[in-house]
């Protein structure tokens, strides 16, 4: 009998195989972060399914923010109870006497029958977002805490330490020139928002989905900012360089902002929203950041650009992305 051994495959080889990334792995990694990169709001999307099906994210958050909900939840029912009848009725008074304002009838939407009146609809969506505002009340410090969190772990789960937010890069070859008009600061400012969401434009909010839509629009820069300020300031950035950066990506940093606004404006779901759009907007954080990587070794390079415009954006959602070459 033979006694040489039985030929065994070569382990460390076949480990290699299902570990190692090979050259292929790599490129569709790289291509599946480009795709996500040129249709962002699809990071909102992504946020809300890791937050509710990751549990390092979904368990703090909610041990968090779980007193609050509860004692919230209880003032904000008891409130609806006892005044949904009071508001209905004022509500009702309200459109009867200004037809002109509001465009609506008792029981017509656009000239469609509804299963319910418009006044109760009304009445619903103003106590949804008292109850909302009840809500933040009682959470308070406690979500913008889980907010916080949430962030730190989506970047945690990347395994990325402080080292990885390196200073910024400019990756246009003529990046745009910022004039910003006197008007347009006073509307995009608190003070004009709330000027025209909570005077100019309330009427619309008796009208299902217009006003949120339209205030999401009014919100999107603003909230794309708002959910990057961690970002920028990992990256040491400056004041004029964030104002480049998200010029450069404008109708990238509008369509997110609008997605993560849209859903943050929905009446108590909202602030579910609110830590999960963090989620989302640490992910594309380091997608950004990872091509800022590839700029800064001279694996990228910065190329000539149009000023941005919906046309050219909208062609292909890419904006500053560089063309694929055949």
């Amino acid at each position: 009998m033979s006694s040489e051994p039985a030929h065994l495959p070569d382990v460390n080889a076949e480990i290699a195989k299902v570990v190692l990334p090979d050259d292929e792995a790599i490129a569709r990694s790289r291509r599946v972060r480009e795709d996500r990169l040129a249709f962002p709001p699809i990071y909102v999307v992504v946020g809300a399914y890791r937050l509710l099906s990751d549990p390092n994210l979904r368990v703090p958050a909610w041990k968090k923010c779980q007193h609050g909900v509860l004692r919230g939840a209880a003032v904000g029912l008891g409130w609806a109870f006892f005044t949904f009848e009071i508001q209905k009725k004022f509500i009702e008074v309200f459109l009867r006497n200004s037809p002109k304002v509001t465009g609506l009838s008792h029981d017509t939407l656009f000239g469609y029958q509804l299963p319910f009146t418009v006044t109760t609809y009304a009445a619903v969506v103003l106590l949804a977002n008292q109850v909302t505002n009840i809500l933040k009340f009682f959470l308070s410090k406690n979500i913008r805490i889980a907010r916080d969190r949430a962030w730190d772990q989506t970047v945690l789960s990347r395994g990325k330490g402080p080292e990885f937010w390196q200073p910024y890069v400019e990756e246009w070859a003529n990046p745009p020139q910022l004039t910003k008009r006197s008007w347009e600061r006073w509307v995009g400012g608190y003070f004009g928002r709330f000027v025209i969401m909570r005077g100019l434009l309330l009427p619309l909010n008796f009208y299902p989905f217009i006003g949120i839509a339209i205030g999401a629009y009014m919100k999107a820069v603003g909230t794309a900012r708002y959910l990057h300020k961690q970002y920028f300031a990992a990256k040491k950035m400056t004041d004029d360089q964030v104002a480049v950066f998200m010029e450069e990506r404008k109708w990238h940093y509008r369509a997110f902002g609008f997605a993560a606004a849209l859903l943050e404006s929905i009446p108590i779901v909202g602030l579910v929203f609110t830590v999960s759009n963090r989620v989302g907007a640490a992910m594309w954080a380091h997608d950004l950041e990872k091509r800022q990587h590839a700029f800064a070794s001279g694996d990228l390079s910065p190329e000539v650009h149009r000023r941005p415009t919906l046309t050219q954006d909208a062609s292909d959602f890419v904006g500053s992305f560089p063309k694929k070459t055949q």
